[in-house]
């Protein structure tokens, strides 16, 4: 059974694959749909970016997902609305820099979302939480938060290799987001997967750990 992480980086995506639960193997990819072909194996492909947009007002998997992760709320930022979003500025909105650096990749995968069924979204802060049944206290880009992650890795099965190829040239953190975003991945072909909100009606949108 594969799983499938995927996280953004500066210059596009970057998949981890997971095989019965352990690592398989990374690449980048330019374009999201990319991942969607190369891995046509896949059960289940979980993204670190919100899927399914709000009309109006902050969506409540968002606002759950801060509160789940403690110390790291700052990580989840609320997603702006569709028509912000396709503003092309932003002065005067109320949108953190952080989702409007984001707004061509989460148009991006809005765009394609409707017919990939296997595709969801996940937040990796949300998955190590899960793994270590507490919020994580460091920041990942800190030494302290890069080795915590990798050892919570670890204990699920999952030891990233110390050169995964090309995905290499991806940022530690990306790659240690999507290895998490795989996490998810796996638990949710196997069924075992949570969501944010509990107890979520079948279309309002989700974050899965």
């Amino acid at each position: 059974m594969v799983g499938v992480g995927v996280d953004g980086w500066s210059r596009g995506w970057v998949a981890v694959v997971l095989r019965d639960g352990r690592y398989d193997s990374a690449a980048l990819f330019e374009h999201v749909g990319g991942v969607l072909e190369a891995y046509g194996d896949a059960a289940a492909i979980g993204v670190d970016i919100p899927i399914g947009l709000p009309d109006a007002g902050h969506r409540a998997c968002d606002l759950a997902a801060r509160i789940f992760v403690g110390a790291r709320r700052s990580s989840v930022f609320l997603t702006p609305t569709r028509s912000v979003l396709r503003q092309p500025f932003t002065s005067g909105l109320g949108v953190t820099a952080q989702a409007y650096a984001l707004r061509e990749r989460i148009l991006e995968v809005d765009a394609v979302a409707a017919s990939a069924p296997r595709l969801f979204e996940v937040h990796p802060e949300v998955s190590f939480a899960a793994m270590a049944r507490a919020p994580l206290r460091a920041y990942k880009k800190t030494w302290t938060g890069m080795w915590h992650r990798l050892s919570l890795l670890k204990d699920a099965g999952i030891e990233l290799p110390a050169d995964p190829g090309p995905a290499g040239r991806a940022g530690s953190d990306d790659l240690i987001d999507a290895a998490a975003a795989a996490w998810t991945a796996t638990r949710y072909a196997r069924g075992e997967a949570r969501c944010l909100p509990e107890g979520a009606s079948g279309e309002e949108p989700v974050i899965w750990y």
